[in-house]
């Protein structure tokens, strides 16, 4: 019987998965160092020498299932295994076993057993093993909606931005205009209210001083800063920006034309805020070459 502890210290020792961990211990009759040996052999041991690497490409997807829908990013380090039909049956896997979950947030998504048996975070360990560099499981929010809520959903560039809108009312068409609105036009903030009092007071100065600059007096600066403030909303709120497919309309009365009220929108673009893998691909074979 290999202990639970044993397990994990292997897991901190080789950053293996926890299933390959006991497998390895298993094999061996609970010899660590032959464990050691034996992830070696089967280049499992390799995932913890990627554990600082930068992976900020990848994809991210939205599963929706009746009144759960789950938003995820999943990446790695390069375009090439993004679009590898192994790792977008990864997320796939991923996503669907995290819907059909009681998770309620990624801290539980993260440990979700999938039907195989194995735990989010240990599939995304040997998929960094046999893939061959860095896969992590960035981010993800678990949404749910009553009945007389609606889901919309969009993908754009495969699953370079996923975008996922909850209405109150409305239909599915709606849900899904205003998420493809989201991914097109990136707002920062989707409800005015939303906007930090910080953010809003910098926003203010900035209108005042460039209306002074342009040789308003103060008074008249001050005056003029609430029409800029409102040309700020259309900018970078969701509710407020102009419709991409009817101009005349803001996101807002577009949704109430359509029986509907915006309750949220979540945007994921992959990668962003992080820094990007500067490729030095003459190091890497090299690397590949001495087995680093």
């Amino acid at each position: 019987m290999i202990s639970a502890s044993l397990v994990k210290e292997l897991r901190e020792k080789s950053g293996a998965g926890m299933m390959e961990c006991k497998k390895a211990l298993t094999e061996v009759n609970g010899d660590i160092d032959k464990a050691m040996d034996y992830l070696r052999e089967n280049g499992l041991n390799k995932v913890a020498k990627k554990a600082s690497r930068i992976a900020a490409e990848g994809l991210a997807d939205v599963f929706i299932n009746d009144d759960k829908a789950v938003i995820l990013e999943i990446n790695a380090e390069t375009d090439f295994v993004s679009k590898n039909q192994e790792f977008k049956d990864l997320i796939s896997k991923i996503g669907n076993a995290i819907l059909n979950s009681d998770s309620k947030n990624f801290e539980d998504a993260v440990n979700v057993v999938t039907a195989d048996g194995n735990s989010v975070s240990d599939l995304i360990a040997e998929a960094t093993a046999k893939i061959g560099e860095k896969i992590s499981f960035r981010r993800c929010e678990i949404v749910t909606k009553s009945n007389n809520e609606t889901f919309g959903s969009y993908l754009h560039m495969g699953g370079k931005i996923a975008v996922l809108v909850k209405l109150e009312g409305g239909n599915v068409q709606v849900a899904k205009d205003v998420a493809m609105q989201a991914a097109a036009m990136k707002p920062q903030y989707v409800f005015t209210t939303d906007v930090p009092e910080d953010v809003l007071a910098h926003e203010k100065e900035v209108q005042k001083t460039n209306a002074m600059n342009e040789g308003k007096p103060e008074n008249i600066a001050i005056k003029m800063v609430e029409g800029r403030i409102k040309k700020f909303y259309k900018e970078v709120c969701l509710e407020k920006q102009e419709f991409i497919k009817d101009s005349s309309l803001d996101i807002d009365t577009y949704i109430k034309n359509n029986d509907g009220k915006l309750i949220s929108m979540i945007r994921y673009e992959v990668g962003e805020g992080m820094e990007k893998r500067n490729d030095d691909f003459a190091s890497e074979v090299m690397n590949q070459v001495n087995g680093k």
